[in-house]
């Protein structure tokens, strides 16, 4: 048996997330399927992270145990070619130590959000990003997002349905970079809580508008009450970028 760890790109549009889920399709079922039909071997593909319906990935790393003698590159190239109708690819695949697991053993997770500040409709983007009419300014939510960057409560951030045993979670990075009428949000931790990327930029957006300040995104922060949240961003413009292990 051989741990082989992969490095996975995918659109999340066609998805309802990574998950396996009974009611539709999803990334983690799209690769188990190819593996399945590559070796004949029924095997669970475990991720770092379990990103939502309709979120992206840049680089999202996972693992799979395969009996088969196969090498890397032929395992990549197979399963590339058993998904080529669905919008997945693995861009790399390697041999790692059987206690290594793309979940349990990462020590850091980052994400990008994408916001397109314009008045025209999104075309080739759309479902790519958030498009956001009203001016944002950018520099005032970069400001707001120093609030969160550190170790707190963030269950104001934190969907009433997410399953992790703490809402203290330790935020190390949250910028935000504006390039013309495109604003990106990069947010870096260990490990976050379901939907608090999104929650956080939602509200980002909210002190971009003007509507809130960064003592208001504070307020929230404090409130520790899913209540106090402003926002909650779509899905649309997530992507998981990388993941980080020792």
């Amino acid at each position: 048996m051989t741990r082989f760890a992969l490095t996975v790109e995918y659109d999340g549009r066609p998805f309802m997330g990574w998950q396996r889920q009974a009611h539709g399709p999803t990334v983690q079922q799209a690769i188990e399927e190819a593996i399945t039909a590559v070796t004949g071997e029924c095997v669970s593909v475990h991720a770092a992270g379990r990103t939502d319906a309709g979120v992206h990935g840049i680089a999202m790393r996972a693992h799979a145990d395969i009996a088969k003698a196969i090498t890397p590159f032929r395992l990549m190239e197979a399963l590339n070619a058993k998904m080529r109708v669905v919008p997945v690819a693995i861009i790399a695949c390697e041999t790692v130590a059987d206690d290594w697991h793309a979940r349990f053993s990462c020590v850091g997770r980052s994400y990008v959000y994408h916001i397109a500040n314009r008045r025209a409709p999104l075309t080739w983007e759309r479902g790519l990003a958030w498009r956001i009419s009203h001016p944002l300014d950018g520099d005032a939510m970069h400001d707001a997002a120093q609030r969160l960057v550190g170790r707190h409560d963030f269950t104001t951030f934190r969907s009433v349905h997410c399953q992790s045993a703490s809402p203290v979670k330790t935020l190390d990075r949250l910028d935000v970079v504006r390039t013309g009428d495109r604003i990106a949000i990069h947010a870096a931790a260990r490990s976050f809580l379901h939907h608090q990327v999104r929650s956080m930029v939602g509200c980002l957006a909210l002190v971009g508008t003007g509507k809130w300040s960064a003592q208001d995104m504070a307020r929230a922060l404090e409130a520790k009450d899913r209540a106090a949240l402003g926002l909650n961003a779509p899905p649309d413009g997530l992507y998981f970028v990388s993941a980080v292990y020792p």
